[in-house]
């Protein structure tokens, strides 16, 4: 995002999404969010010109599971990217505390071994209206952002990996 809200896209002008391979992990957990969460990712892939039938949705029961779920689909090794889509809303007990570390913790781990680039499009927020807030339809949606890096990423791999 910049600084006034716009989505920033910094893709190099020859990137072309039609041949990657991507796959979404999402927690059911919080399902109206997740799944509006879902939607915007695919909105923004089918956006850039990704065939929708390259896209695996993966549903895990929630956002504790996103990492063991995220470590066995990176050992298919076949996937461009990994988006994870999760929402975990604050409750009356720290389990909030433990379900978001334990989520973030894994995922960034994973993310600085493997050379597949893995986004977090997880939602923490203290009440149900927040994550409604995050979830709306278009490219402020989270999913939406998750997906947008998730092709920036690829584009900068291919990039370097090209150098």
């Amino acid at each position: 995002m910049t600084s006034d809200g716009a989505a920033l896209s910094v893709l190099s002008s020859e990137f072309d999404p039609t041949g990657l391979s991507i796959a979404v992990i999402a927690s059911r957990f919080n399902t109206d969010i997740t799944d509006r969460l879902v939607a915007g990712a695919v909105d923004c892939f089918t956006s850039h010109g990704l065939n929708p039938e390259s896209l695996e949705i993966i549903r895990v029961p929630g956002a504790w599971e996103l990492p063991q779920a995220t470590s066995v689909v990176l050992q298919l090794n076949r996937y461009d990217a990994i988006v994870t889509l999760g929402c975990v809303i604050r409750g009356e007990t720290p389990h909030f505390d433990y379900v978001c570390s334990t989520a973030n913790d894994g995922l960034a781990a994973l993310s600085r071994e493997a050379s597949t680039p893995i986004l977090f499009g997880g939602l923490t927020t203290d009440n149900q209206e927040q994550a409604l807030a995050r979830a709306q339809e278009g490219p402020n949606n989270k999913g939406y952002e998750a997906a947008e890096a998730a092709l920036q990423m690829v584009d900068l791999y291919a990039r370097l990996n090209a150098n």
